[in-house]
């Protein structure tokens, strides 16, 4: 028998099959990918291989077919294991909010740099335009929503308590398998709630005390969208503070941002890193903003590492 990957709760699945039964699934054997280590064997989003365990209703998990990509994340501040998010996905959509909590542009673009380092398209949603309602507000939510525009991602405006921009946001999700991801606090479980009516994903309160978001998620699921083609899927995630990068090599890290890249053409050198070296053209880009002073700090962070405090903080 095989299947589709739909709930993982760390130590159990629920797997779909092509009849529509969801049968719970426990690992069997040992599933890695090659060269990295995870922390989970199994990711939702995972076709699968299964073997029915007699006179019990659940299965094994005997194998994984290859994935088409995968998206990863640092399992934590110390650890070089990984942590797989989701497999075989056709975007993400990471959900980002300016105020109450406010989402930093360094985490953005960490999320950013993993979706283009294993080739996912992203979208970027920015939630709780309601609350922006002073004209500084508005001005900072026309900026941000520009900067990353103008690198070529899309970005959505909407208010999933009222209800505004969320139908092209919907929309997008036709004919495709949708990763939502975001800090704690961004209103996701709410959009998701606005997307599949009747759903009932329970949604947290915002600490007023530090002004962030309570984790109501708790393991990773998938769900398909009414109303759209058949196989629309999106993917709900835990809420995360920081998002660890794993070890990109130096010399490739720009590639992942795509103004960077595209400015890099320029460079005197091949194996320019973007830092210090004469004639670098990603530096003269950065003094001539046209590489925005954020996007160039973000690209630095990875470079160096930083630990997930030093970016958890709006930048």
């Amino acid at each position: 028998m095989n299947g589709l990957v739909i709930r993982n709760t760390g130590s159990s699945y629920i797997v779909l099959t092509p009849e529509g039964n969801a049968i719970p699934c426990k690992v069997k054997g040992n599933f890695r990918i090659k060269g990295i280590r995870t922390t989970n064997p199994v990711a939702v989003g995972d076709r699968v291989e299964i073997s029915p365990i007699t006179g019990s209703g659940e299965a094994y998990i005997t194998a994984i077919e290859p994935r088409k990509n995968y998206i990863i994340r640092r399992a934590s501040n110390l650890s070089k294991q990984a942590h797989i998010i989701a497999a075989n996905l056709d975007q993400t959509a990471l959900i980002v909010t300016l105020s109450h909590p406010t989402t930093s542009t360094t985490f953005i673009d960490r999320f950013l740099a993993t979706s283009e380092a294993y080739r996912v398209p992203a979208i970027v949603v920015i939630n709780k335009i309601d609350l922006l309602t002073e004209p500084d507000d508005r001005e900072l939510l026309e900026a941000v929503s520009h900067l990353y525009r103008s690198i070529g991602y899309k970005v959505i405006q909407l208010s999933a308590a009222t209800g505004e921009g969320v139908d092209e946001f919907r929309a997008m999700l036709d004919g495709r398998i949708t990763l939502l991801s975001g800090n704690s606090g961004v209103g996701k479980s709410t959009l998701i709630n606005d997307i599949i009516p009747g759903l009932d994903l329970a949604t947290g309160e915002i600490s007023l005390t530090h002004d962030t978001g309570m984790h109501t998620t708790t393991f990773s699921e998938m769900f398909e969208v009414p109303g759209l083609t058949p196989g629309s899927f999106i993917i709900d995630t835990p809420g995360v503070k920081g998002f660890g990068t794993l070890e990109f090599d130096k010399y490739e890290v720009g590639h992942f941002f795509p103004e960077i890249f595209r400015e890099s053409d320029g460079c005197r050198y091949g194996n320019c890193t973007h830092t210090h070296e004469p004639g670098c053209a990603v530096l003269e880009a950065v003094d001539d903003h046209r590489i925005s002073q954020s996007r160039y700090a973000s690209y630095l962070s990875i470079l160096r590492d930083d630990a997930d405090d030093k970016y958890r903080k709006p930048f």
